[in-house]
Parts: C-alpha cells; structure tokens; sequence
C-alpha cells in the first residue's frame, strides 16, 4: 500500500503525521435546547473519535480541531393527522443541528466548516422533558451528527 494516508478498519484515512485531536466544548445557543446538551455532546463527540481511532486526545492545538455550537434544538409535532375534525400530530419529532468547524493543520485543503442536522421522531404523548430525561432518546440523534462529522472530516467520505 503506497501514498500518503492509512486506511483502517474502522473507516478513517488519516495521514500518519496526524497524532493528536483537539475538541472544544460544543456551546449551546439552542433556544431551548436543555442546559446539559453542551457538556453531554462534546464528552460523546470526544469518546467517539476516542473508540474509532488512534489519535491522542489533547486539550488545545491539535493536529485536528474540532469546534462549533449546536445552534438548534427544534421539537415540533409531525405527521398531522386529522381525527374527529381535529387536527393533531401523530408524531412529535426533535431537530438537533450543530455548526462544526473542523481545522486541519496539517492538510489545511480539508478544513471546512458545516452545520449537521439529525432527528428523531417520537410518541405524540411524550413530551420534550421525558426526551430530555431519557439519555438514549438524545443519543440516537446525536450520534448521527457526530458520525457525519467524523466522515466527513477523518473518513473523508
């Protein structure tokens, strides 16, 4: 295998200069996004560059950078549906995005800045605080945009 990056078994193509990965805290300018958000989305975003490569997680001026701000928290109903000449949702579905600045420093042309959207859709009857509270209910959709995130910026997918 010849060139100037690795491919691994876990998807990425990180050049093997590239040691270490830096990862700021994600800010939460949500509107109504839940005060725990910010800190429980960067601890997940870290832990899974973590698992899926080798890079040594460093607190400032990494190889790689990440940074950003989730910058929606959007819960509305969804699937409306008519019964008894009422209209109603038959789903309620969170909308999570998140502004991710990624900075390559070592190979600058893969920098990029982008906002990744995920959702889920749930039960009519559960509201946006059980959602909150479930801790697997917010991970299902952030862990979509951490993965596009990570494709994008180290699987160069």
């Amino acid at each position: 295998m010849t060139g100037c990056s690795v491919y691994s078994f876990t998807g990425t193509n990180i050049d093997p200069e590239v040691k270490t990965i830096s990862i700021q805290t994600f800010q939460n300018n949500a509107d109504n996004g839940p005060s725990f958000l910010a800190q429980r989305f960067t601890e997940e975003f870290k832990d899974y560059f973590q698992r899926n490569t080798t890079l040594k997680l460093v607190p400032r001026d990494g190889d790689l950078q990440f940074e950003g701000q989730i910058i929606a928290y959007d819960f509305a109903p969804a699937a409306i549906q008519r019964e008894n000449n009422v209209d109603q949702a038959g789903v309620n579905r969170l909308t999570i995005q998140v502004r991710v600045r990624f900075t390559n420093t070592k190979d600058p042309k893969q920098d990029f800045e982008e906002t990744f959207q995920s959702n889920g859709d749930f039960a009519a009857a559960q509201d946006v605080a059980s959602i909150n509270n479930d801790p697997t209910s917010l991970r299902r959709i952030t862990t979509n945009i951490i993965t596009d995130a990570f494709n994008k910026s180290v699987a160069n997918w």
